[in-house]
């Protein structure tokens, strides 16, 4: 069994800031990639910024140069700073896990988060 516990969100004003906390723990071997997803209302889930075992980072363009993440190797957790943010930031942020559970098997699995409420007023 895998556990990630998020948190950070809340209500912020635009140009605002906050920070985004996601650990994980439990039945896990090694983790390939940690990352956070969002998804506002009525649009799909999508990528935000995800982060590599060999700390290569990817960000959607929407947020590049406003947010970062970065990861705790050993606590096992991410954190998303987000900077400047906008109102269409508002959306439930997912956090994202891709992992192995055992050194013997190279298949690797993916596990989401419940997801925390950012909502950024105008």
């Amino acid at each position: 069994q895998v556990q990630l516990v998020e948190s950070g969100g809340g209500l912020v004003q635009a140009g605002g800031s906050l920070r985004l906390s996601c650990a994980a723990s439990g039945s896990i071997f090694s983790i390939n990639r940690m990352g956070w997803y969002r998804q506002g209302p009525g649009k799909q889930r999508e990528l935000v910024a995800d982060i590599k075992s060999d700390n290569r980072t990817n960000y959607a363009d929407s947020v590049k140069g406003r947010f970062t993440i970065s990861r705790d190797n050993a606590k096992n957790t991410v954190y998303l700073q987000m900077n400047s943010l906008k109102p269409e930031d508002t959306a439930v942020y997912y956090c994202k896990l891709v992992y192995r559970d055992s050194r013997y098997s190279s298949v690797e699995y993916d596990y989401w988060g419940q997801g925390t409420q950012v909502t950024v007023s105008s």
